[in-house]
């Protein structure tokens, strides 16, 4: 006769337990999604975000059996979106499409509801995309500093448009102005959207977004690009040179996009995310449409996009520093 003690009795007792949570989480993984997925666009309809965050949509909801349904969700500078996903239950059927905007807000915002880097988890970096200095066909301005000298002398002063306060765009006219001289008025507006009509029709002087938006403009001969913001030229605008190149040296500023979770999702799910996302991002029909748009796909793992939100954060973090970029 075998007695039992109680160590055995707790040892038995934490095997079956974790007999059944590998179990459980098997289970998740292969069930999961049994219902639309619904990705968080924290921006409105029309800019870069939601232009990536539809064309991932629409195949990565075949690739998981399921749809996934794009929301937008825009204000205070993708924060609103973005503290929403954080906020969400960790099930993987709440996603968020973020961006470095993000990681300018953790430097940018006294007080944020949200940590990005604590409450949201990485997926993959979908793409990265130029900024790019752009004016009216009908500016006097033909090269940046051309742009400069005019910016210089108007009375009133130059305005440039941005996606919010916070964002890359405000951040990018904010280095512009330090490194130029140049007093600029910046506007803040919800999205790429809304802020490309208002500078179609002269409400604003310039803006930096991102290639997608305006890239039909440009090549309509609309609007036309004085300099991209990254340390190289674009792909989509070969012929256009960049700040470094039109003598603002060492500008390298651009854009990147990725999809988030809750940071408590489940590791099966994400994992099981996250391949997906990758094969969606690496495959030849997604490649031809981010040529379309000027944006470069990246399809990274979730360690390596957190590496990179790390690094931005910092990086950034001094930037705001020095432009002294301040929002209660």
């Amino acid at each position: 006769m075998h007695r039992v003690v109680p160590w055995m009795l707790s040892a038995s007792k934490f095997v079956a337990a974790l007999s059944l949570a590998l179990t459980g989480a098997a289970a998740l993984a292969q069930s999961w999604p049994s219902k639309p997925i619904t990705l968080i666009v924290p921006f409105p309809p029309g800019g870069t975000t939601d232009v990536l965050a539809r064309s991932l949509a629409e195949q990565l909801g075949p690739a998981l059996g399921q749809t996934v349904v794009v929301e937008n969700k825009p204000g205070a500078g993708a924060t609103l979106g973005a503290d929403l996903v954080a906020k969400a239950r960790p099930d993987g059927y709440t996603l968020l499409m973020g961006a470095v905007h993000h990681t300018i807000a953790s430097s940018v915002y006294r007080r944020l509801p949200y940590d990005f880097q604590r409450d949201l988890a990485p997926v993959s970096t979908v793409a990265m995309v130029p900024n790019v200095l752009v004016v009216q066909a009908g500016s006097p301005a033909r090269t940046v500093a051309e742009l400069v000298t005019l910016a210089k002398a108007a009375k009133p002063e130059f305005s440039f448009g941005s996606n919010g306060n916070g964002t890359a765009q405000h951040l990018i006219g904010t280095q512009f102005q330090n490194m130029t001289g140049t007093t600029l008025l910046h506007i803040p507006y919800k999205g790429s959207g809304p802020l490309t009509t208002d500078l179609l029709g002269g409400q604003v002087t310039m803006s930096f977004d991102t290639i997608t938006p305006v890239l039909p403009h440009i090549k309509a001969g609309k609007l036309r690009a004085l300099a991209v913001t990254t340390g190289k030229r674009s792909a989509a605008l070969p012929e256009v040179p960049t700040l470094n190149e039109a003598g603002l040296t060492g500008f390298d500023l651009g854009t990147w996009f990725g999809v988030l979770a809750p940071v408590a999702t489940p590791r099966e799910v994400m994992s099981r995310l996250s391949t997906e996302v990758i094969n969606v991002i690496k495959s030849p029909t997604f490649k031809k449409r981010m040529e379309e748009i000027g944006a470069e796909p990246i399809g990274n793992t979730p360690e390596q996009m957190a590496q990179q939100i790390r690094a931005d954060v910092e990086r950034y973090a001094a930037l705001v520093k020095k432009a002294n970029v301040v929002i209660e």
